[in-house]
């Protein structure tokens, strides 16, 4: 697994802290590789974010503006970030996920944000300012969303026959040898409790587990092999070796890139969902340019941009409203997202990974 492929599974949610380090050493990657970012022009706002995530695209207006880029630390951890602003390290804003919130609340380090002072707040999709831990007890925004990804089936249409699109392809039994999924406990997990309906598919009951358990030891004869690298995945779907696999929207703007046709699907039980936003910190040294930092960030142009660079989708509606059809469509990502998120699954923080871990290692051994 190349570093890159090593944050964005971190940003995803989909690596612990003890899992990345694990990579890092086989794949001999160090900390030490990962710098704290690049120069930028002295009293400038300070974005202390994940790393590829501080380009000028990512906020044009700042610049247009200030006439130079914020500063960019860069941090492949977040559970990293956290503890390096806890010792002290000044910076305006960080760039959690929603996974993460309840542990940047918790620390209180954060201030909360004025939203009158976003000229494009009002545009942002509401249930994203609303997440779990976005908001204080009394209303107070402490998060402002940026961008969304998603974890879906990416899949060959012109190799597999799907009359419609449900977490359920996954155990397709025609298309056995020709499946792969990710080498992740808390997916694979989640996967399995999504297509059992349970109430909570990242938290779920010892009962509601064991039927996991059943149902992913019965797809794992179906499997070509469990994946630890966005790479793998992509090389063996262009080559035909795969027909389907989870994935991520990623992957969807490599491949179409490299004229191989995939669709990313909208399972009709709902899309696993993560979102990632700004942070205001308590002692934020240049408020006002944090200001225009995270203003800019919302903004359409930059979501725009982030849709066709990335192929993540944008917080702000309006970015929908300038990116062409034919663009939103190859990036899998629809042109009402309100209709998305109403029917999509946003990832949670789950209670006791551990029991996860030894699941999905029995599930692998075959026990």
């Amino acid at each position: 697994m190349k570093k890159q492929e090593i944050l964005s599974a971190m940003k995803a949610g989909r690596l612990t802290r003890r899992d990345m380090m694990k990579l890092m050493s086989a794949t001999g990657v160090t900390m030490a590789l990962i710098p704290m970012g690049r120069a930028r022009a002295a009293d400038e706002a300070i974005n202390f974010t994940w790393e590829g995530y501080n380009e000028p695209g990512f906020h044009p207006a700042y610049a247009e503006k200030h006439g130079a880029e914020p500063e960019g630390p860069y941090f492949a951890d977040v559970g990293e970030a956290l503890a390096k602003v806890r010792s002290g390290f000044k910076v305006d804003v960080v760039h959690p996920c929603n996974l993460d919130l309840k542990n940047w609340r918790d620390a209180d380090v954060m201030q909360p944000i004025d939203t009158g002072r976003l000229s494009h707040f009002g545009d942002l999709f509401e249930s994203l300012t609303k997440l779990e831990f976005a908001q204080g007890d009394n209303g107070e925004q402490y998060f402002i969303p940026v961008d969304w990804g998603n974890t879906s089936i990416l899949y060959r249409p012109d190799l597999v026959e799907v009359q419609e699109e449900s977490w359920t392809m996954l155990w397709d039994e025609r298309y056995s040898g020709q499946i792969s999924m990710a080498a992740d406990a808390t997916e694979s997990a989640a996967i399995a409790g999504i297509v059992l309906g349970v109430a909570d598919p990242f938290n779920m009951t010892d009962e509601e587990l064991a039927k996991a358990k059943d149902l992913l030891v019965k797809q794992k004869s179906l499997l070509r092999f469990y994946w630890d690298s966005n790479s793998t995945v992509e090389q063996a779907l262009a080559s035909g070796e795969l027909v389907m696999s989870t994935g991520w929207n990623s992957s969807v703007v490599t491949l179409q890139g490299q004229g191989v046709p995939v669709k990313f699907a909208n399972p009709k039980e709902g899309i696993m969902s993560y979102c990632c936003g700004l942070v205001l910190m308590k002692d934020a040294p240049h408020i006002d340019k944090a200001y225009d930092l995270i203003d800019a960030m919302i903004a359409p142009e930059a979501g725009k941009w982030l849709i066709e660079s990335y192929g993540y989708g944008h917080s702000n509606k309006k970015t929908f409203e300038i990116v062409e059809d034919a663009m939103l469509n190859e990036r899998g990502l629809p042109k009402d997202p309100n209709l998305f998120f109403a029917k999509g699954i946003f990832q949670r923080p789950t209670a006791d990974a551990d029991r996860l871990h030894k699941m999905f290692e029995e599930v692998k051994a075959g026990a």
